[in-house]
């Protein structure tokens, strides 16, 4: 022991200072004791196992119940839990648990949130709605159809239309690396822009060669789109809504003049987050214009068309100022000219487009 007076100094002005230090003297004396007698700690420790202030948790029985209660997402059953509907930060618990009668502080509260196993957690988009007994089949169905299609040489392509994107100085999701204290300005409110308008990326992704084509167009979400080949569509909408009304372009969105117009693989009910343009292709679009305002459709389009992954993505992207009418209606000619061929497995799903009458004959839907 240091200082002055060697050492028995330090017990000598605990007990000169009796009433500054209390009897304070008697545990330095008892730790000399201990240092003469060869007693030592483990290494790592200040005192002995079990010294020291006894844990609130301890101390006050009701302590981690009460939290419980407070962070239980359910309420444990009480409408009157105080918050219930309210954030529940670290302080908001330890003013309830204050208002309760117990004596914690935030840093507390949060020490015993962790050792009871609580996190912040955001919400989980798990739920896909009803659950047919056949969807796990149906992905298999289409896993072996891709792959058949694939070696062939065939086109496997999966379509789907992007979320709609204001265009003008509005706020971008995310960030990008700028020098510090100079965000890039934008609007404060979101309302669109009556000149600009909005961005509807409509997109097609080959899944055998990684590239995607991407039209933005301005105005309502179809996009009619005609081919030479025959492509295997994943996602593509359900035979059972194929002759709906109010579906034309879907009628319209494959046709063929010369060949089969395409076989459609709608993915099971429910889980049209697992089409893979979604994971493979706009995912990464949004990625690649994170924190980037998208003043004008040139600005989107440049965007898009840069977007790249380390797997070699390649995407294709072009304006599309064209305006699409809505309310058409399929006639009873068009209808009768499609010529759909049922798939055996869950035909109300699966299907072929073998293409057109030219002719206008009706084609009885039949199954292969």
């Amino acid at each position: 022991m240091g200082g002055g007076g060697g050492p028995l100094a330090r017990p000598w002005r605990a007990r000169r200072g009796g009433a500054s230090y209390g009897d304070g003297g008697e545990p330095v004396r008892g730790g000399l004791r201990e240092l003469e007698q060869g007693q030592a700690l483990e290494p790592g420790r200040v005192r002995r196992r079990g010294g020291g202030r006894r844990p609130l948790a301890e101390t006050d029985p009701t302590l981690v119940e009460d939290l419980e209660r407070l962070v239980d997402p359910d309420s444990r059953g009480d409408p009157g839990q105080p918050l219930r509907w309210t954030a529940k930060s670290v302080r908001k618990l330890a003013g309830a648990l204050r208002d309760a009668g117990h004596r914690v502080s935030h840093e507390t509260v949060a020490r015993l949130l962790r050792s009871l196993g609580y996190s912040l957690q955001a919400n989980a988009k798990t739920r896909e709605g009803a659950e047919h007994p056949d969807r796990d089949e149906q992905f298999r169905h289409i896993s072996r159809a891709a792959s058949q299609a694939i070696e062939a040489g065939q086109p496997v392509i999966s379509v789907d239309t992007k979320k709609k994107e204001l265009i003008g100085d509005f706020k971008a999701v995310g960030a990008e690396l700028r020098p510090q204290g100079s965000p890039i300005p934008v609007r404060v409110h979101d309302f669109k822009d009556t000149e600009l308008g909005k961005a509807i990326p409509y997109g097609v992704y080959d899944l055998a060669s990684d590239s995607g084509w991407v039209s933005v167009g301005v105005d309502h979400d179809t996009r009619r789109l005609r081919g030479r080949v025959d492509p295997l569509l994943v996602g593509a909408p359900r035979a059972s809504a194929l002759p709906a009304r109010h579906d034309a372009d879907d009628h319209r969105r494959l046709r063929s003049r010369d060949r089969a117009a395409g076989r459609g693989l709608p993915l099971p009910p429910g889980t049209s987050k697992w089409n893979q343009i979604e994971h493979r292709l706009f995912s990464f679009i949004t990625q690649n214009w994170r924190g980037k305002p998208l003043l004008s459709r040139e600005v989107i389009v440049n965007l898009i068309g840069a977007t790249t992954t380390r797997t070699g993505l390649e995407v294709y992207a072009r304006l599309d100022e064209r305006e699409y009418p809505k309310g058409i209606a399929v006639s009873d000619a068009e209808l009768a000219a499609v010529r759909l061929q049922d798939h055996e497995f869950h035909p109300e799903w699966n299907y072929r487009i073998a293409g057109i009458n030219r002719h206008g004959e009706r084609n009885e839907r039949v199954r292969h």
